[in-house]
């Protein structure tokens, strides 16, 4: 069964509280929606306290071309993508020793807000010292399920190459998709909702012997469903001057209808329930998205502890919340041998994926 062996997250270098994003929010918005300053209470509603983004503030005060926005996400993803990568090979928490970038046999690259050909893993094989006969698998279009998806491309891998040492890395800079004169409610719920954020799992298979310090998750079984007819629930819808934000304010009642089946028929395969899952290692889409978690998997606010205080401090960041997220499990001293895990994020298709964990 293969194991994610370290995991590392990058905070991109504006940390930007709320209420200045409610501010700005309202002064470009409020000419435009009569009823701004009830839509503002998204702001404040979402449990969200602060973000990271990779533009100050001030650069959303004026509009910007595709081009100017495309040619920031190619930079400075590229940079937080090395960033990321150094910082799990390295991670000492885990790892006995550090991990040479040369030894790794394939990267998994995960992003939705940008578009590069050649795909920015090449480009960030140019920083870093990998070998020229890593395999690339650039993964885009999941959006928030990304980071999901890609822990269960990596098992796959990882099953198939038993040796191999994987790279997955997510990268999203989803401030740089927000579009200046697009008035629409969806504009400004994004607004209050999206981030910024890199991070970095390294996921080995069975016959890889590289000594932890604590316990790590091993993978032990994964599942991805997708609901027909479903392409307007959430994602983007390309125009002439970018990537404009879509998704449906049926996405909670969604999850509870959809996500339990889905969940207990997988730990069904497995001879288990939800309640046998000790850590829930949830993706937090939005306040809404957790509360829908709870109710339909009959989970307590505890259990969404670490999800609640990633959205809390920021923002959702599509694909790379959900390691952020297992970051934050991983660091805990609750996490022991024995333990079993879920980590599930859900996203455009609309889909879902499911990684069942287990602490060794």
């Amino acid at each position: 069964m293969p194991r994610i062996l370290s995991v590392s997250s990058y905070q991109p270098p504006y940390k930007i509280e709320q209420e200045e994003t409610a501010r700005l929010t309202k002064k470009l918005f409020q000419d435009d929606f009569k009823e701004i300053e009830r839509l503002l209470k998204v702001f404040q509603n979402g449990e969200i306290k602060t973000r990271h983004f990779c533009v100050p503030m001030n650069w959303f005060e004026k509009p910007h071309s595709f081009e100017e926005r495309n040619q920031l996400y190619i930079e400075l993803a590229t940079k937080y993508g090395v960033e990321a990568i150094q910082a799990c090979l390295k991670n000492n928490l885990y790892l006995e020793e550090e991990v040479s970038s040369g030894d790794i046999d394939a990267i998994i690259f995960v992003s939705s807000s940008g578009i590069s050909t050649p795909s920015l893993d090449a480009r960030i094989m140019n920083k870093l010292s990998f070998s020229d006969s890593m395999k690339r698998i650039p993964i885009w279009g999941l959006g928030c399920a990304g980071g999901a998806s890609g822990v269960s491309r990596a098992f796959d891998y990882c099953l198939a190459h038993p040796s191999a040492k994987v790279l997955l890395l997510c990268v999203e800079l989803c401030s740089l998709t927000f579009q200046h004169d697009d008035r629409s409610k969806s504009n400004l719920i994004g607004a209050s909702l999206f981030a910024d954020g890199a991070a970095c799992a390294l996921i080995c298979g069975d016959n890889v012997e590289i000594k932890t310090k604590k316990a790590v998750p091993l993978i032990k079984a994964t599942a991805s469903k997708w609901m027909p007819d479903s392409e307007d629930v959430m994602g983007w819808e390309v125009k002439n001057n970018g990537l404009h934000v879509v998704f449906s304010k049926d996405i909670p009642a969604i999850i509870s209808s959809w996500l339990g089946p889905f969940v207990e028929d997988f730990l069904g395969q497995h001879n288990m329930a939800p309640e046998d899952v000790k850590h829930f290692v949830a993706h937090p889409g939005g306040k809404k998205v957790l509360k829908a978690y709870e109710k339909t998997l009959r989970y307590s606010e505890e259990k969404m502890h670490h999800s609640r205080e990633v959205l809390t401090h920021n923002g959702n960041m599509s694909s790379p919340t959900v390691l952020y997220v297992l970051e934050r499990f991983m660091e805990s001293e609750d996490c022991r041998q024995g333990d079993a895990g879920l980590l599930t994020a859900l996203g455009p298709g609309f889909s879902g994926e499911l990684v069942l964990l287990k602490w060794t």
